[in-house]
């Protein structure tokens, strides 16, 4: 469950990076629940390339959080957010995320 959350979040941070089909695929499989088999016939391919497509897409998910740290500064944000007291500066920091 906890890969399932964690490779939302990058999709959210940085799906715009990705292939069309990359994101149809990620999309069918962790949004829409549908079995690689489904996908595979949906696609007209193998459930096979179905899966290597979406290891590869996850592999390129980790390479973008590696490089850009978007998400790890999206949660270091949250963590400051929580301790500020002033709610003026509580608001203005929550609209960067």
């Amino acid at each position: 469950m906890e890969d399932f959350i964690y490779y939302n979040e990058l999709y959210d941070l940085y799906s715009s990076l990705l292939t069309d089909k990359q994101r149809q695929y990620f999309e069918d499989y962790y949004f829409h629940n549908l079995s690689f088999s489904e996908m595979g016939e949906n696609y007209n391919v193998s459930r096979n390339a179905i899966f290597k497509q979406l290891k590869i897409t996850k592999e390129k998910l980790d390479e973008f959080e590696s490089n850009l740290k978007l998400l790890e500064k999206k949660n270091k944000l949250i963590n400051i957010i929580e301790e500020v007291d002033n709610q003026k500066i509580k608001k203005e920091l929550e609209e960067l995320i």
